[in-house]
Order: C-alpha cells, then sequence, then structure tokens
C-alpha cells in the first residue's frame, strides 16, 4: 500500500524532530530581524533590504550546474508568479560566476524569478552552509525562519506562500 505525498511528509515529519532538524542545520531561526546586504541583481537593478519592509522574502541559493537546483527553481517560478501582489519577495542567489552562463539558464528555462549572483554577501549574514539548493525563509517581521536544505517538492515550495499571510 503506498502513501499518498501528504500522508508520506508528514509521517516522516513525525519521524524527524524539529530538534534533531535544528542540531543537524546550522541554519536557524534568528531571534529578530536579520540584516541582508543590498545587492546586485542580474538585470542590473538593486535590491536593498528596505524594499521588503512589512513582505516576506523567500532566498533561494542555487547552481546552473546542480540537477536538484534544476527541478526546485521550476517550482520557484510557480511560486514567483503566483505569489505577485502579496507581501512577498523572492529572491534567488546563483553561485556561478559568470553572468552570461546564468542568463543563458534563466533564458533556457523561461525563468523570471530575480536572480543575483552575489551570493556569498547574502550567504554570510546567514550560514556557511554550502548544500544546494537551500531555500531561507524570512518573515514580514525580518525574522530568518529554519532554512530548508535540498529539493522541495512543488507543494512544498508552493506553501511557502503562507509567509505572505
Amino acid at each position: 500500500m503506498e502513501l499518498s505525498d501528504p500522508i508520506r511528509r508528514d509521517f516522516l515529519a513525525g519521524l524527524i524532530s524539529a530538534a534533531a532538524l535544528a542540531a543537524a542545520d546550522p541554519v536557524r531561526a534568528s531571534d529578530g530581524p536579520i540584516a541582508l546586504p543590498v545587492v546586485r541583481l542580474l538585470d542590473g537593478t538593486r535590491f536593498a533590504p528596505q524594499v521588503r519592509a512589512g513582505k516576506a522574502l523567500i532566498l533561494v541559493f542555487w547552481a546552473t550546474y546542480c540537477p536538484y537546483c534544476a527541478r526546485h527553481n521550476a517550482h520557484i517560478e510557480k511560486l514567483y508568479k503566483r505569489t505577485r501582489g502579496l507581501p512577498l519577495q523572492i529572491l534567488s542567489a546563483a553561485t556561478d560566476r559568470d553572468p552570461a552562463v546564468v542568463r543563458a539558464y534563466m533564458q533556457r528555462n523561461a525563468y523570471t524569478f530575480p536572480v543575483t549572483l552575489d551570493s556569498e554577501a547574502l550567504k554570510a549574514p546567514l550560514t556557511p552552509r554550502k548544500v544546494m539548493p537551500l531555500t531561507c525563509c524570512i518573515d514580514r517581521r525580518g525574522v530568518l525562519r529554519p532554512a530548508i536544505p535540498g529539493e522541495m517538492l512543488e507543494e512544498d515550495v508552493l506553501d511557502l506562500a503562507r509567509l505572505a499571510g
């Protein structure tokens, strides 16, 4: 007998306690608002932390050569399109160094979510962890929630829209 995905996730979540996850993952929730640097987006515009005042932020670290990131980014694009107009911003940080490679990847996959190459500057106040993809959620008060390491299922990524509420 096969369990449906939501039931399986709930079952597995019950097997892994929050304390065990927090101990294993150095990206933990912050006690107060997290300070993020101003970064330059791939399109040349700047993303400043005060732009997200009163808005939640989903920050995803990824690479063009990562197969897990490829599947994860497809879900991030859906989230980006579905949450336009909500108090939620999506920002992705490619770890690649060549902007031409990232531009080609974005165009090839028809991705429109914002991307920066300033991944090191963004990751510095959050974690030294190198896992990809890595999804960091910052709530509307600017507080970092525990990060989600690795690829996520589509419904789990889309569920991140709840941070806008």
